[in-house]
């Protein structure tokens, strides 16, 4: 049976990102400073968390206050990383599918969050929309994106040693399915997509790697944190952090259902022994070790 159509995919499949980017990579800056973001930013608990872009469950300990958390990322070797990590408790639930066709019934989470995933994503505003959809009245979305109008790029950009204008709100392919986008765009896509922006940080300040070698990190993380609320007046930083809400009445009926077939969004399915059966259109979704797949 022919498979649903979706944009392009940036598949980390066999990828050794994790180990080589975080693990061995001197990204400890990096990665600390974004755990102060997320801290700040996720306060507010909740039962079902939705966690797109997973990957190998780098952020995943870092939400404590949700009851369970679907790891969602289109990479299964990622989603085996991830398990191999944070094991295969009922508190996390591993999902093999594309953030343009989220494979569950609406209204369904009380937080989504979304970190270093949409500059892989070749349309957004269609991802933006589906969190929307699978996502509470009230409910919060905090939401990571590679900033086109960042220090350096300015620079550059005056000094005649880059072509593309970092204060054009258009989004910038730097490589094949790797984007930065402007801030105006992202504050117009939460908003068309049903979103509220309540919150901006700006993250990773100090990314440059003749700063890492020079200072200590503990003093890079330092200053970081510090510099992270001027997210509220400008956005300069390579990176930033938002949090939005779902727009909407908060009284609603109870979802029912959990999963809904990405071909159909039909809610029923025939539960057998290492797969879905959708009873709407027939589709069958494995389910391979833990991990349900919808790809």
């Amino acid at each position: 049976m022919n498979r649903i159509s979706h944009p392009p995919i940036c598949d980390y499949e066999g990828s050794d990102y994790q180990k080589v980017f975080w693990d061995q990579g001197a990204r400890d800056y990096e990665d600390q400073v974004e755990a102060i973001a997320i801290r700040r930013l996720l306060r507010q608990p909740g039962e079902l968390l939705l966690e797109i872009g997973a990957g190998a469950g780098r952020n995943t300990l870092r939400y404590p206050n949700f009851r369970q958390i679907v790891l969602l990322d289109y990479s299964i070797s990622q989603l085996e990383q991830a398990q191999n990590r944070l094991g295969q408790g009922v508190r996390f639930l591993y999902v093999a599918a594309d953030a343009y066709h989220l494979p569950f019934v609406a209204n369904l989470f009380d937080a989504a969050t979304m970190i270093r995933t949409i500059h892989h994503l070749a349309d957004p505003n269609l991802a933006l929309h589906e969190v929307r959809r699978v996502l509470k009245a009230g409910a919060v979305f905090l939401l990571e994106y590679a900033n086109k109008q960042n220090l350096k790029a300015i620079f550059r950009y005056l000094l005649g040693r880059q072509t593309w204008n970092p204060f054009d709100s258009t989004p910038i392919e730097f490589a094949e399915l790797n984007f930065d986008f402007h801030p105006k765009a992202i504050r117009q896509w939460l908003h068309k997509s049903g979103f509220i922006l309540k919150r901006q940080l700006t993250v990773s300040h100090f990314r440059l790697d003749f700063l890492k070698r020079a200072f200590p990190t503990k003093l890079l993380v330092a200053l970081d944190s510090l510099a992270q609320y001027t997210g509220a007046w400008w956005q300069l930083s390579p990176s930033v952090f938002t949090l939005a809400q779902a727009s909407g009445s908060a009284v609603q009926e109870p979802t029912k259902g959990f999963f809904a077939c990405p071909r159909c969004q039909g809610d029923q399915f025939d539960h057998l022994p290492n797969s879905l059966l959708c009873l709407k259109c027939g589709e069958k979704w494995e389910i391979r070790q833990g991990i349900y797949i919808f790809r």
